[in-house]
């Protein structure tokens, strides 16, 4: 574990030193949050392309490690570079020595920041848990997708998955975005266990996205309350779901102190219900790791793109010298729209490291590329600066193709599976409106009112909306267009109309307070209504005792008997079931979960039947061993519970381990 954290400051600090190439004005705590993020998906890639060649060893993450290094110092050979740095450090050290001497002025600051590494820290230490009595999870949203999860980062860190396949399903090419468990891979290589090393990465890159979006929302709003808010609505976001609160409170036995002691799961996602706007925390950041990583990423670029566009005066009055400097440089040649936007110095080199970063998602969050070079789009057709935005997305596709090319190349995802009409979203039979109004609650109507929010001039710029208006746009399309095959999988893209409506919502919310009397009361009510039920999951996944196996400490030894009896690219045959033991060994699964490969756009029925006349020892069951390649079978719990098992026709193969009710065979016979 301690390689693995030391590997991750590492990839931080390189990633603070990339930021000086182009974030001029930026203080050392936005870059920790930047770098952070971009050295994580730098490893990740990096560490890929050459594990593909050297396996997932000692070499290819040694040489990971020192390309990391290698693009610092080359960063750091500019001596402008070198002096900024060390401002920026001394700076630091000014600050921490002031904070020591006066805290009651650095006090709001502190305590948002100490509180927000408090609640990650304890929501992501539940996302897995190891016992004595086996591993659990205490996030009921993350019950099916945790076993997923570990299949990938085993397959990388112990089945030399390269090149990958999907470890759900042999034989397949792996398309879904896997860089954050490939990062995790590493850790585990580099001596964690599978619950620190995902433990590390989700809470480094969750403190991050919080510094992101607080940045992301001074450099849009220059109000100081609505960019420490904008965080606050992001990850506490929800709908009406609280009102289940006092109903829940009616039914039990001790009231609201009963139900406060004994919180539900979660009151914005309840299954077999049209409550369906899951909590950020809860429903997404957690079990969907890719998104975690990509949001982060997503907002670097969102920022870039606003303060590229903006006039050179906004910046710090620390860098202006060295802009005036490099503006004798630019062309005389100017268009009018880019008449105030030199195509050279700070916006050019903001504009390349957007489309640098964006270029990092296709293999970290697919959904995340996709919002960002469509919301981009727009963002250029309103804006009109064309030679910026054509170097953005010039950058974005040499970083981005070979990776798209990569993932499609020879797959067998059944793309038709992924788009359909369907209006309302997961709406089931609820009206849309009311769908929406339940699900969001007070939300939409405060989106419209900071726009329409008037006076000597409106509460939102003209150019914030303009910047804003394209992020509709991922509101209105998954609500008319399936984009996956579960449609659920569609708040994928409308969380992104949510993360950029926040800022606005806390403008307003912000105006409110500062306005005094009645209207600061208002303030706060509205903050609750639209936090109290993201809120009170947060506080559920933190307090609640009860957790969910995934994997009891039979299994997990019989998963220790597979790594230790089979070869890295073994393959077995198991019970299509989401928690199968050999998910935890690295080994190519026949089939795992149909639900989950229903999701990724692939055909299941015809081999979830193959494996079913296996188990039963059908006339053709060897056929269909010899078929696939098949090595070693497993029996359980889980065969037992959910297959025919003929214990006859597993008796003419060997067994090569055994443990608890769990039995390994090598399916060659005698």
């Amino acid at each position: 574990m301690i390689i693995s954290i030391a590997l991750t400051l590492l990839c931080t600090a390189s990633g603070v030193v990339l930021t000086y190439l182009y974030d001029e004005g930026s203080s050392l705590s936005v870059r920790t949050c930047t770098g952070a993020c971009v050295g994580l998906a730098f490893l990740g890639l990096v560490g890929f392309l050459l594990a593909s060649f050297l396996g997932l060893g000692f070499v290819s993450i040694a040489l990971t490690t020192a390309t990391l290094v290698a693009a610092a110092f080359a960063t750091l050979i500019d001596s402008e570079m070198r002096a900024v740095l060390k401002r920026d450090l001394s700076n630091a050290s000014s600050w921490t020595r002031q904070a020591l001497q006066h805290p009651t002025r650095v006090l709001p600051e502190v305590l948002f920041v100490l509180t927000a590494i408090v609640v990650l820290w304890q929501v992501f230490s539940r996302a897995v848990i190891e016992d004595a009595s086996g591993l659990h999870t205490g996030v009921l949203n993350n019950f099916g997708d945790l076993p997923f999860h570990l299949s990938v980062i085993t397959s990388f860190a112990f089945g030399d998955n390269f090149p990958p396949e999907d470890p759900t399903y042999a034989g397949v090419s792996f398309t879904y975005p896997f860089i954050t468990d490939f990062v995790s891979a590493i850790f585990v290589r580099c001596g964690a266990d599978l619950r620190q090393s995902m433990f590390i990465e989700n809470l480094t890159v969750s403190v991050a996205l919080v510094g992101l979006l607080h940045r992301w929302a001074w450099q849009l709003l220059r109000d100081r309350f609505a960019a420490f808010l904008t965080p606050v609505l992001v990850l506490l976001n929800c709908g009406l779901g609280w009102v289940l609160l006092w109903t829940k409170a009616s039914e039990h036995q001790q009231g609201l102190w009963g139900i406060l002691r004994d919180l539900p799961p979660s009151f914005t996602v309840i299954p077999e219900t049209t409550w369906r706007w899951g909590n950020a925390i809860s429903a997404l950041l957690i079990p969907q790791r890719g998104i975690l990583l990509g949001l982060a990423l997503a907002v670097i670029v969102f920022t870039q793109w606003w303060m590229a566009m903006e006039r050179p005066a906004t910046e710090s009055p620390s860098d202006r010298d060295s802009i005036k400097r490099k503006a004798k440089r630019k062309s005389s040649t100017l268009t009018k729209a880019d008449a105030v936007i030199p195509l050279s110095g700070t916006p050019v080199r903001r504009m390349v490291a957007a489309g640098s970063v964006a270029g990092l998602l296709p293999l970290v969050h697919a959904h995340s590329f996709v919002v960002v070079m469509a919301v981009g789009a727009g963002i250029a057709l309103l804006r009109h600066h064309w030679r910026l935005w054509l170097l953005f997305f010039a950058v974005a596709s040499v970083v981005a193709l070979p990776q798209l090319w990569w993932s499609t190349h020879a797959s067998a995802v059944d793309a038709s599976k992924f788009f359909a009409w369907e209006f309302g979203w997961d709406r089931g039979t609820d009206n849309a409106v009311w769908f929406w109004f339940k699900n969001t609650g007070l939300f939409i109507p405060l989106t419209i009112a900071a726009i329409l929010w008037g006076g000597k001039k409106y509460l939102v710029s003209r150019r914030l909306l303009l910047y804003y208006l394209p992020f509709i746009l991922c509101f209105l399309v998954p609500n008319v267009i399936k984009m996956a095959p579960w449609v659920w999988d569609n708040i994928k893209v409308l969380f992104y109309w949510w993360l950029a409506s926040a800022p606005l919502v806390a403008l307003l919310l912000a105006h409110l307070w500062r306005s005094g009397g009645w209207k600061r009361s208002l303030s706060i009510g509205l903050i609750v209504c639209v936090c109290l039920a993201g809120a009170l999951d947060v506080v559920s996944i933190s307090l609640r005792d009860s957790s969910h196996e995934v994997f009891n400490r039979n299994g997990i030894d019989f998963a220790e008997i597979i790594k230790r009896e089979t070869e890295p690219r073994s393959l077995v045959v198991h019970a299509p079931v989401h928690n199968s033991p050999v998910f935890l060994t690295g080994r190519r699964s026949l089939m795992g979960y149909p639900g989950h490969i229903w999701t990724h756009g692939l055909e299941f029925t015809e081999r979830e039947g193959q494996i079913r006349r296996i188990y039963s020892g059908s006339h053709d069951a060897m056929q269909l061993i010899q078929h696939h390649g098949i090595e070693y079978l497993v029996v359980g719990p889980q065969e037992r519970n959910t297959l025919n098992v003929n214990e006859q026709f597993f008796a003419r193969f060997s067994k090569v381990g055994e443990t608890g009710a769990y039995r390994l065979y090598k399916a060659v016979t005698p």
